[in-house]
């Protein structure tokens, strides 16, 4: 059965009861999900990492851009670039020492008596900003150019709906890092994962009822900026036809926005004595997050559940587990016009946030600090992705 729009509302009550039946995989979706492997995916990743950090402000950032677009016009799937300045407010002078960092440096674990869900040890985190605590001089070198202020851009392509090409979902990434490593998994794993399912889907013989748009973010670790400049450009234009009659929709109207935003470790909390485990741990599962004070907040946690249930269907070695609290990445600039999911390597506030990932933003996020295990989860991740994506856009294989 194929699910109705979740633009318009809530849910069909058939496809609810749908999703909450055995799960039985559309074969031809199945077939989908079963072009994504290991190697492409792990290839991607490793090719964004040969530009450093790909901090933003930067020519490496900016060839990573260019690359990203060759990648996606060499899938099939027309690209655009969205244009923006980003112009930070001047930093305020020290008018007095710094108070030394917290021990969580995040500020997003929530602790307290009662209902707290905040447990077990707990690891500093941070941003690296010291040159010398890279120990690589190639790539020390390669991320010396410092960030500077003005114009940005960010790619995207498209997949025309062939029914419906006034809807569309967003499905999206940043591509941008930093911490004097090679972002590989913050998040050349999140950006790799979408740009997978760009390919996939972008496959000549593969249609699609509805829009589907593959977006890479700009500037993201400097709050969000590429994503919010998408929506402020280009939400009042949604589902206008251009030009009138033609069929033609520059931005259709959004149904859906599914972010990606590290994906590939989940070794559990940190030992008493701040180190954590080398290998994944075999309860590692993808976290889908809504955000519960969000206007659509609804839709969201029903977009949350079907997307755990095209895990069920399509994943072939972790589970997927819901939670309330996304926060902090591309999808909170949409999440008050239209459901808007997170999926990532944990819960972005009680695990990330207390020191569950130990490359988040270090030197140390480079491609050969990670198993196999880890890409696998990721894997994990963009085989849910697909499967709902494809489930939700209406995507068959073309006769």
């Amino acid at each position: 059965m194929r699910v109705v729009s979740i633009g318009c509302g809530v849910f069909a009550l058939a496809a609810l009861v749908a999703a909450q039946a055995p799960p039985k995989p559309d074969d031809f979706v199945k077939t989908l999900v079963g072009r994504l492997t290991l190697d492409r995916y792990k290839t991607t990743i490793k090719e964004l990492a040969r530009f450093g950090d790909r901090r933003q402000g930067t020519d490496r950032n900016r060839a990573a851009v260019d690359w990203i677009e060759a990648q996606l016009k060499s899938y099939g799937c027309p690209t655009e670039r969205l244009k923006y300045v980003y112009s930070p407010p001047p930093e305020r002078p020290q008018t007095r020492r710094p108070e030394p960092p917290p021990a969580i440096a995040s500020g997003e674990v929530r602790t307290g008596v009662g209902g707290s869900r905040y447990r077990g040890m707990t690891h500093p985190t941070g941003v690296n900003t010291d040159p010398n605590a890279q120990p690589d001089p190639a790539l020390r070198a390669l991320n010396a150019q410092p960030s500077t202020p003005g114009p940005r851009e960010e790619v995207y392509c498209t997949k025309v709906g062939s029914i419906h090409p006034g809807e569309m979902y967003i499905v999206g990434a940043h591509m941008d890092g930093q911490g004097w490593g090679e972002a590989a998994n913050d998040n050349g794993s999140g950006s790799a994962l979408v740009m997978e399912i760009a390919r996939v889907l972008s496959s000549p013989d593969v249609q699609t009822d509805r829009t589907i748009r593959f977006a890479l973010w700009n500037n993201e670790e400097t709050g969000l900026n590429g994503a919010s400049a998408y929506v402020e450009q280009r939400a009042g234009r949604q589902g206008r036809e251009d030009p009138p009659g033609s069929g033609r929709y520059p931005e259709p109207r959004w149904l859906a926005m599914i972010q990606h935003d590290m994906m590939l470790f989940d070794h559990g909390m940190p030992r008493a004595d701040g180190t954590l485990n080398p290998e994944q741990r075999p309860e590692a599962d993808v976290n889908i997050e809504f955000q519960s004070a969000a206007k659509r907040a609804d839709e969201a946690m029903r977009l949350a559940f079907f997307f755990r249930e095209a895990n069920e269907k399509y994943a072939t070695d972790y589970p997927a587990a819901v939670g309330p609290h996304m926060t902090n990445t591309d999808s909170t600039p949409f999440m008050d016009f239209v459901p808007s999911i997170s999926l990532r390597e944990n819960e972005r506030g009680m695990q990330n946030g207390a020191g569950w990932s130990p490359t988040w933003h270090q030197p140390n996020d480079v491609f050969a600090t990670f198993s196999d295990k880890d890409f696998r989860l990721g894997l994990n991740a963009a085989q849910t992705s697909l499967g709902a994506v494809a489930e939700l856009a209406g995507a068959t294989l073309k006769r």
